[in-house]
């Protein structure tokens, strides 16, 4: 899954694109409101964590802005501001959530999990597509009740399939949310990346949960 930080305090910003990261998602991170506005014209993401405080455009506007071109993109604002007046405001202009600093990073990586969670998923923190079962507060991965071992980018290539299990997804929107502006890699990695998937979640397995559909892309289904 992707997420774009949009933070100006620099070693904050930093911190959290670190352990983000390290938590599996692929993040963008910026450090004033217009930039914020040219990630997400540039890009999809699947969850954006908006500072209040930034210059150049502050994130109240910015999430104005966004709510007015229809980006419905789930939003986590960031403030200082501890008054119910001030956390009213932000909801009313289209925020999902709202944190006060200080706060711990569990309980922003606890609030994320929510705001990423699909219809499908909505009844807590495990994923699961037939026989598969994805932990996302271990970021354990289980089939046939087999633990799976993956890297970073399997795991969050797999999340976002069992988040859209039944959906095809061509490789252009799975790049789009599983790889971040960083990336500089070959235009196939996509289909090596669903090469590894195969052999560890699908070998050995009777019934295939990764399927693909010639000239359109991917589909998990279960």
């Amino acid at each position: 899954m992707r997420i774009l930080i949009a933070e100006d305090e620099k070693s904050l910003n930093s911190l959290l694109k670190r352990r983000l990261k390290e938590a599996d998602y692929s993040v963008d991170a910026c450090f004033d409101g217009e930039e914020a506005l040219d990630y997400m014209a540039g890009a999809e993401y699947d969850a954006v964590v908006l500072d209040i405080m930034m210059p150049k455009m502050d994130g109240m506007e910015v999430l104005k802005t966004l709510r007015r071109r229809g980006n419905m993109v789930p939003v986590l604002l960031l403030t200082a501001r501890d008054s119910v007046d001030d956390r009213v405001r932000g909801l009313d202009a289209g925020a999902n959530d709202y944190l006060v600093k200080p706060f711990a990073f569990e309980e922003l990586l606890a609030r994320l999990r929510v705001l990423l969670r699909t219809p499908a998923s909505a009844g807590g923190s495990v994923l699961r597509a037939g026989d598969l079962e994805m932990r996302l507060d271990t970021r354990q991965v289980f089939r046939a009740r087999q633990e799976i071992a993956l890297s970073s980018k399997e795991y969050s290539l797999l999340r976002y399939m069992v988040q859209n299990k039944g959906i095809v997804l061509s490789r252009e929107r799975l790049e789009q949310h599983v790889w971040d502006y960083g990336y500089s890699g070959g235009s196939n990695v996509i289909d090596v990346y669903i090469r590894y998937l195969r052999l560890k979640v699908d070998e050995g397995h009777e019934t295939k949960l990764i399927h693909t559909v010639r000239g359109h892309g991917y589909v998990l289904k279960g």
